[in-house]
């Protein structure tokens, strides 16, 4: 067995279904061991998609995703998508070629200090320098990556410790001169390669690795639910952290109902309660903040999208679980802090409520603002604007999504219109870049999603800025027989940055694309395009779209959209 083998011996052990690449010579050996191991190698065409689909296969099934790339760009590539994977705490195991060990620093091809890189986007990493190494070093970066709080690792694997030892011999194989200078070199050269290769095939690959995360003490909970029972006005806010316990999203779902408390949900826990749940205030959430005595955040930091703090009232009694330490205690210290998973507490949280309490008033108080700002939109949504409204495009997308749906999140302006009036149908079903904000997240997260829910209809939100980011990956998506439905929210330009720009700066500069054809281009690699501007024919081409998709081709709706007033005012900073 040469190097490559030993990393597909042990991604099989871990589970791996999926491997995401961009092919380079310095990482072939993994990519031709995996795929004889029957792990699926999916190519992109950048780098960067492959590490955003890994990210997305990483939160969909609790299994860290894993990205193979080549050594120097290959691997520089990806440093966008890991620091989203470590922002968002996405268990993510990224693997980069490097040039042979004994030529780097020589000036060898793509031989750049690639751990110097990482050091400050990744959990833990690591150059292999042995062939007897490679076992122990990519288990430990599974078990990093899932472990206390889940994040991005890094393993370097130079060529030399990949290939067989007869492919690498002539590397090395360099014949001894007359000088003393030149035998010598090639004596450490043959002692380099025989020790690089020693006690290769003596590695034992383990079985597979689980999850080591802190909990809080049944005392914390019982202290938790004490302080809830008497709260009057009481509120959760539950993130993304609490579902990285994929195989216990639905009893989550289950542990809040009991519980009764009002939940508003953010990022990845959108959809945690399905659709028009009873429970989950979608709007209004800074005014509930402002008026709760009791607020308790599962899985959320208190950065910029709380006000760094200030949206929770100093007179609430605050509660916080997270895994992060530093989250924990971030700009707002909690009355009760529990470093644990945020899903296992609210399970337990759940068992200790030994009364039904019941906050009817507040509840109705909250409901009101929620369905007055439902007909708000519903209103707006009926004005007519030069194209499509926005805001009926949301409507009309929504109403074709079911508990088949999973939607991806990619852009400014249009998906925040979108997050107001789409509804996830479920746990697990909504993918956002998180708190890094990054652009560009679509085409990987749809990717990925694809490939683990291959019977759900995989929407992509796009803004008609990010979808340059990764238009070109429907040529992956053609290719690997993924076939999701992109919708680009048109308007010609970058709308969440010229609403600020144009009336503090009174100039545009920079902000305004064109009402680009980026239905031909999907067309062009691969995919299908259908292109609408006119408001009634909105929902059969939405329909047309669904149909292509299940007929097994991707396909791109590019929607011209018109300018509202609906999100004015929102902060692009």
């Amino acid at each position: 067995m040469h190097g490559g083998d030993w990393v597909a011996e042990v991604f099989k052990a871990q589970g791996v279904e999926f491997i995401f690449t961009l092919s380079g010579g310095h990482i072939s050996p993994i990519l031709v061991g995996a795929k004889q191991r029957g792990i699926r190698v999916v190519d992109v065409r950048h780098e960067v998609n492959a590490v955003f689909a890994a990210d997305a296969v990483g939160r969909l099934t609790g299994i860290p995703g894993v990205a193979v790339v080549t050594a120097g760009p290959g691997v520089t590539n990806t440093l966008t998508a890991v620091k989203n994977a470590q922002m968002a705490q996405s268990p993510l195991v990224l693997i980069g070629g490097a040039a042979a060990t004994a030529l780097q620093g020589r000036g060898a091809l793509q031989d750049i200090e690639q751990l110097d890189l990482f050091k400050s986007v990744v959990k833990w990493s690591k150059s292999v320098r042995r062939v007897k190494d490679i076992v122990s070093t990519i288990e430990r970066a599974f078990r990093e990556a899932l472990s206390g709080t889940p994040g991005p690792v890094f393993v370097e694997l130079p060529i030399d410790t990949l290939y067989s030892k007869e492919t690498t011999m002539p590397l090395y194989d360099q014949p001894a001169g007359k000088s003393l200078g030149s035998k010598f070199i090639s004596r450490y050269l043959k002692w380099h390669v025989t020790r690089l290769f020693a006690g290769a095939d003596d590695q034992k690959v383990g079985g597979k690795i689980h999850p080591q995360r802190p909990i809080g003490s049944a005392s914390d909970v019982k202290r938790v639910a004490k302080k809830l029972q008497s709260a009057k006005r009481p509120m959760f806010l539950i993130g993304a952290q609490a579902v990285l316990d994929v195989k216990n999203a639905d009893a989550l779902a289950e542990a809040v109902e009991r519980i009764g408390a009002p939940v508003f949900l953010s990022s990845m826990a959108r959809g945690l309660l399905g659709k028009d749940h009873p429970l989950h205030m979608r709007h209004k959430r800074r005014d509930a903040l402002k008026e709760a005595d009791f607020v308790l955040l599962a899985g959320v930091p208190v950065d910029f999208r709380l006000d760094y703090g200030n949206h929770i009232r100093r007179a609430s009694f605050y509660v916080s679980i997270n895994l992060s330490e530093t989250d924990l205690k971030k700009n707002r210290k909690p009355d009760i802090g529990v470093l644990g998973d945020p899903s296992r507490f609210l399970r337990d949280l759940a068992q200790e409520m030994s009364t039904d309490p019941r906050w009817e008033d507040w509840y109705n108080t909250l409901r009101g603002r929620h369905d007055a700002r439902n007909a708000d939109i519903a209103e707006r949504a009926l004005q007519p604007v030069k194209g499509v409204n926005p805001l009926y495009l949301c409507q009309e997308m929504e109403s074709l999504s079911d508990k088949h749906t999973i939607l991806v999140a990619d852009g400014g302006d249009f998906v925040g219109t979108a997050s107001y009036i789409v509804q996830p149908p479920g746990p697990l079903t909504w993918l956002d870049p998180g708190p890094f904000g990054t652009l560009g997240v679509g085409a990987g997260f749809a990717l990925g999603a694809k490939l683990v829910n291959p019977d759900a209809n995989v929407w992509i939100i796009y803004g008609d800025g990010s979808v340059g980011y990764s238009l070109m990956e429907f040529d992956t998506f053609h290719r690997h027989n993924t076939p999701v439905i992109a919708l680009v929210g048109n308007d010609a330009g970058w709308t969440q940055i010229a609403r600020e720009q144009v009336e503090i700066l009174g100039d545009a500069v920079a902000t305004e694309l064109l009402h680009t054809d980026y239905h031909k281009a999907a067309i062009g690699f691969g995919g299908e395009g259908l292109r609408v501007d006119d408001p009634e024919l909105v929902p059969e081409t939405l329909e047309d779209a669904a149909k292509i998709a299940a007929n097994g081709q991707p396909v791109l709706v590019n929607a011209i959209i018109g300018s509202t007033d609906f999100r004015k005012g929102s902060m692009s900073v």
